[in-house]
């Protein structure tokens, strides 16, 4: 059952046409297979880049599409829909673009932006640390000073495309000063003394490449200084409400997915001589399925309409973050129920939809962080 979706103009119509086609003729096709393997689909992001696809919401005279979130986070639940962890690899590709984007000098924006946003190169945001996941102002991993360059010490954890990416949007320490002495580097994959460390061995997501960051000793020219010296937070911060946004709509693709494949099944599954999807049991199972997704939809287009219009969106955006994934969560694990036995093999793919639906409740900050967030809001009134 495709979304039934209120779209702005013909050209977003046009536009989610065209992802609709790339996510069914070029990433559903071989989604399992490249999840099952571990193969990371570093191909399939050079075809959304050259379809224009990874710098929608950003601005065309850097090679952006200059669209409005509304239509990019759903041209980006059409991918997650086909395959989940190209839709969080897009998310994580536009966030790692924010910070230049938004912060950086008009000359570093010429310098960079374009081929970020084209699709020639793929980015990674490095903020988290063993120690510092959800308490990023305790990151550690520090940049000092020496001449012209920065001389970057730490380690980075569940860093998305590590080793896989071609640059790192990175929040560094350069001084003991709490939150105040973060700042944000955009450090080339290139760089002498950065590596990563093997992939980690993850439940879900296996085509989406996560590992640590090493830093030892590498060089980053000081031009790559994104905003001013002990800005990172606010940057980090920022950019994360943004991404916040894109984990709900990929958790809302996914969520689709798997009600469409239970949808499919309990039409063509017979018991006692008629569809089970006739039975009140299951049709009721199903009809809550669909609120589910309808409603997390729904959370997230508010949000991010909010955000188009200059609006304050962070409470909005927690809260389709929180809704989107927990919603996730429960869709899958009901799709599984809806197939039975059959659900619990990898015959059919709602297993895998399961297990991915795990870490968006993680990351892009857990969801008893969003719960905090939320509540904070509620207390300014």
């Amino acid at each position: 059952m495709p979304a039934d979706r209120l779209l702005p103009s013909t050209e977003a119509q046009d536009l989610l046409g065209l992802a609709k086609e790339i996510a069914r003729e070029e990433l559903a096709p071989i989604a399992s297979k490249y999840e099952e393997t571990a193969h990371f689909p570093r191909e399939q992001f050079r075809l959304l880049g050259n379809a224009g696809l990874l710098g929608l919401p950003y601005a065309e005279r850097w090679g952006g599409g200059d669209l409005p979130y509304e239509v990019y986070l759903q041209v980006l639940e059409e991918i997650a829909a086909a395959w989940m962890s190209v839709g969080v690899g897009l998310s994580v590709h536009t966030m790692s673009c924010f910070a230049l984007a938004h912060h950086g000098t008009d000359a570093q924006r010429d310098r960079w932006l374009p081929d970020m946003l084209e699709g020639d190169l793929l980015g990674a945001y490095a903020l988290s640390e063993t120690h510092a996941g959800s308490d990023a102002a305790a990151l550690s991993t520090r940049a000092r000073l020496d001449g012209d360059r920065y001389i970057v010490n730490g380690t980075k954890a569940w860093i998305t495309h590590a080793g896989e990416a071609d640059f790192y949007t990175t929040m560094v320490r350069t001084s003991d000063d709490g939150g105040q002495g973060i700042s944000c580097l955009l450090v080339d994959s290139s760089t002498t003394g950065l590596s990563a460390a093997p992939p980690e061995r993850k439940m879900g997501l296996t085509g989406s490449t996560t590992a640590q960051l090493i830093f030892e000793d590498a060089a980053v020219d000081t031009e790559r200084l994104v905003g001013e010296e002990g800005q990172g937070l606010k940057i980090a911060l920022s950019s994360l409400s943004s991404g916040r946004l894109g984990i709900a709509a990929c958790a809302v693709g996914l969520a689709q997915a798997a009600l469409d494949e239970a949808l499919e099944y309990a039409k063509g599954r017979t018991q006692f001589g008629r569809p089970i999807i006739e039975f009140q049991g299951l049709e009721f199972l199903l009809a809550d399925m669909a609120a589910t997704v309808e409603t997390s939809r729904a959370m997230y287009l508010d949000a991010a309409r909010r955000r188009d219009r200059g609006l304050p969106f962070q409470r909005q955006a927690s809260i389709a973050k929180l809704v989107a994934t927990d919603g996730a969560m429960k869709v899958t694990t009901d799709a599984v129920q809806v197939l039975g036995g059959a659900g619990y093999t990898k015959d059919f793919p709602v297993e895998r939809y399961m297990r991915e639906a795990k870490v968006p409740q993680i990351f892009e900050g857990t969801n008893q962080i969003q719960r905090m967030v939320i509540a904070r809001e509620l207390r300014k009134g």
